[in-house]
């Protein structure tokens, strides 16, 4: 079958939460630009951080922006947000142009990486701020501001620590009371700029299952901004990776591992990373070096970059792709074979294999320094157009 590249696929649906609580909005980006002006003394051409993006986030999602750092993903949230204003394009909340509207009138929630509290103010305190600076017909009663913040202390589950100062809180704490401050205000959309950065390995992993869940729970519009592609797809309803201020591929996280549109999207997803090796096309057979790998129709004869996931090798005497075993690294599950090939891109070749076969008896290893055989799995097989580095798709024979 030929593969299906999905640059895009649209997520729908609404929670009863946000029908009760009049809340419905999705986030709208039109050709939207932002440039910067040059700061060399020589060459003061302008910077395009942000060129032309187009982007539909529905009502209810919480996507991802991923990429490197110095890709625009920061810059679109700033302009979303209103903290930067677009050179071009527009931005749109439900049928409403925000594009000239200042922050404050925007209905966001802004999380940042650093937590911005109040060393000074309680937990009480900090996420009562904002709603003591609502005026008019927003202004509300301390009562009822009151059990706003209890309502939002509680949805982070920090209800018990109201009265402490942030210096009195662990890393995770102060994210949870940045979080219940953006919240508090009942936000159309809710903007988290790397959040989890400042925080260790295991303290990210249960953060991130406490922001997923409190999105779960409100339904409120979601953007994610990160540099780590495990916590996007964790945690996201669709990821959008992108590079040098254009979005590459916008879907759901297995869609887009399982089917990137290109190198630098593939390269990007997966841990370990992918292998890439130089390969070539020959009267409709893969080669990888000298080595035929499988037959593959519809595509013309030429040189092509092949990707192949870890988890893409299957070990076996009779497997027509060879390796020389560098070493090996246990990793409690899985074992990693660390092999060299010299039609290789990458350092090494990584391959993954389970602690036991398909019979359940133990994966016996060869000597490091061995020759070791594999298949191909065709659907974890990528190939890719040399100069473009754009996906080719195939007919596995």
């Amino acid at each position: 079958m030929p593969c299906q590249i999905r640059r895009d696929r649209r997520a729908t649906g609404t929670a009863g939460y946000r029908k009760a609580n009049g809340i419905h909005m999705e986030v709208v980006l039109q050709n939207l630009t932002k440039k910067f002006p040059g700061r060399d003394r020589k060459n003061r051409s302008e910077v395009t951080a942000v060129n032309g993006i187009n982007l539909e986030i529905p009502d209810g999602e919480l996507i991802g922006l991923l990429g490197p750092s110095g890709c625009g993903k920061s810059t679109v949230l700033n302009l979303i947000s209103g903290l930067l204003k677009p050179t071009e394009g527009q931005i749109f909340f439900g049928a409403d142009d925000v594009t000239k509207l200042p922050p404050e009138n925007r209905g966001i929630g802004l999380v940042f990486q650093n937590y911005a509290l109040y060393p000074h103010l309680t937990v009480r305190q900090n996420i009562l701020f904002p709603l003591e600076n609502l005026k008019g017909k927003d202004k509300l009663s301390k009562a009822e501001m009151a059990k706003k913040a209890e309502e939002a202390a509680e949805l982070v589950q920090i209800d018990g620590l109201m009265d402490r100062k942030p210096s009195e809180l662990s890393g995770g704490q102060q994210q949870r009371v940045a979080i219940a401050r953006a919240l508090v205000k009942t936000p159309k959309v809710l903007l988290l700029d790397e959040p989890l950065s400042n925080l260790d390995a295991r303290l990210r992993i249960q953060t991130r299952e406490e922001i997923r869940r409190i999105q779960r729970e409100t339904r409120i519009t979601t953007v994610f901004v990160t540099h780590d592609q495990e916590e996007a797809m964790s945690i996201s309803d669709r990821i959008a990776v992108m590079k040098d201020g254009v979005i590459q591929q916008i879907g759901r996280p297995q869609e887009v591992y399982d089917s990137p549109a290109n190198l630098f999207v593939a390269k990007f997803l997966g841990t370990p990373p992918i292998n890439v090796f130089a390969g070539q096309i020959r009267e409709h057979m893969l080669y990888i070096g000298s080595d035929a790998v499988f037959r593959v129709n519809g595509v013309s004869d030429g040189e092509v970059y092949v990707g192949v996931r870890p988890e893409g090798f299957v070990r076996g005497e009779t497997g027509v792709f060879r390796c020389k075993l560098s070493r090996v690294e246990v990793m409690g599950r899985d074992i990693s074979m660390v092999c060299e090939n010299a039609a290789s891109l990458n350092p090494a070749v990584r391959v993954i294999v389970g602690t036991q076969d398909e019979r359940g008896a133990e994966t016996v290893l060869v000597p490091e320094g061995s020759e070791v055989r594999f298949a191909l799995i065709p659907r974890k097989v990528f190939l890719f157009d040399r100069k473009t580095e754009e996906r080719i798709c195939f007919e596995e024979n």
